[in-house]
């Protein structure tokens, strides 16, 4: 920016000497070549969590104003959030709903990577990072939930707890780092909210970074394009003048195409999220009570499958096969890319994925059902 005299205007000049960056180099990245199939939004859904991660981040900065992680003050200050802080039920509500929305967008981001093959060489990295993403996202929910302290969220917490004791060999340990003792109280909700708004923000911060520093690397993988081109990365020519050009009828520019899909899938999320709080408030329910145990005692929706899972077979049984079908899922790229090398036009990763979509979603909907 200069004035009609060309001289530079004193404020820039202060910023230019004091944070010398390159200009050229953000001109760069936002030319960075996108595939056309990214036009289309249900192709461009990793940018969808990110987006509800930083509502929950917003409001549950709000949230911790008044929360208190305490056996006595934490139920009390959720109910003092609903019924008395001005807008407090609306900010919780936003959140848990971001919350939900957050797991059913990764996970349709999980669907759409594997159905298209996008975890294949080079990409088996970033596919496992994605997998510790979710598994972040689950923890984030499940010590949310359990933060509220009223009788289904403690109960929930000691089933869970329960649970993680059963694991051989770490079960126990892991079982006392979640609880701060021999069952849940007073240490287990201090635990919970040092995991929740501490270490898994921590822990996410790092899986985020390294997410999108690998997919910088290998690039968006380009969908219709051959087997070779899709193991290595986008790359842009270089013209006569040294200016970087890409083929528009197979990529488009990051900025403002790709920017501008991402404010309108931002601003739908704003909305929607806004009027789920509105219409379906986040509900409290009766203060903890461990001399008490629920009639009917059931996780969120999100464990449905597992907990369905774990009701039709014997617990030894049910924890192998939960524990065999996460390490599946971690290092499928690898299984899939063995199995490949044998028989390169295998298609039994299709087979896979809608046999394994297909029971999840029958455990989920047996057990809301139930």
């Amino acid at each position: 920016m200069a004035r009609p005299n060309g001289t530079v205007p004193g404020w820039l000049r202060f910023l230019r000497e004091r944070v010398p960056v390159n200009v050229e180099v953000f001109e760069e990245l936002s030319k960075e070549p996108i595939p056309q199939h990214m036009k289309n939004w249900w192709y461009c859904l990793g940018g969808t969590p990110l987006m509800l991660l930083a509502i929950q981040v917003v409001t549950g900065i709000l949230l911790t104003f008044y929360y208190r992680p305490t056996a006595e003050g934490a139920w009390e200050s959720v109910r003092v959030l609903g019924e008395e802080v001005p807008l407090g039920w609306w900010i919780r509500s936003v959140h848990r709903w971001a919350a939900n929305l957050m797991i059913v967008a990764v996970v349709l981001h999980m669907i759409r990577v594997f159905f298209t093959g996008a975890y294949r060489k080079p990409r088996e990295l970033n596919w496992v990072v994605g997998v510790g993403l979710l598994g972040v996202t689950l923890g984030f929910a499940f010590t949310g939930y359990a933060l509220v302290y009223d009788q289904l969220s403690y109960w929930a917490a000691t089933v869970g707890t329960n649970l993680a004791a059963q694991v051989p060999l770490v079960g126990a340990w892991a079982a006392s780092l979640l609880r701060g003792g021999e069952e849940v109280g007073p240490s287990t909700l201090t635990r919970f909210f040092v995991f929740h708004v501490g270490a898994l923000p921590t822990l996410v911060v790092v899986l985020l970074g390294l997410h999108v520093f690998l997919l910088r690397i290998h690039g968006v993988m380009e969908l219709d394009a051959p087997a070779e081109v899709q193991e290595r990365p986008l790359t842009v020519e270089e013209d006569r003048e040294g200016k970087r050009r890409f083929d528009p009828n197979r990529f488009f520019a990051f900025f403002p195409d790709h920017v501008t899909t991402e404010l309108i899938v931002g601003l739908f999320l704003l909305t929607l999220v806004t009027m789920l709080a509105i219409v379906f408030p986040a509900h409290l329910g009766p203060p903890a009570d461990p001399e008490e145990t629920p009639l009917h005692i059931k996780p969120e929706w999100y464990f449905f499958p597992v907990f369905r899972w774990l009701k039709l077979v014997p617990l030894w049984a049910g924890l192998a096969g939960t524990f065999l079908a996460g390490l599946a899922l971690v290092f499928w790229p690898f299984l899939d890319g063995a199995w490949r090398a044998r028989k390169p036009r295998s298609e039994a990763a299709m087979v896979v994925g809608s046999v394994s979509f297909l029971l999840v979603l029958g455990l989920l909907v047996w057990e809301a059902l139930s």
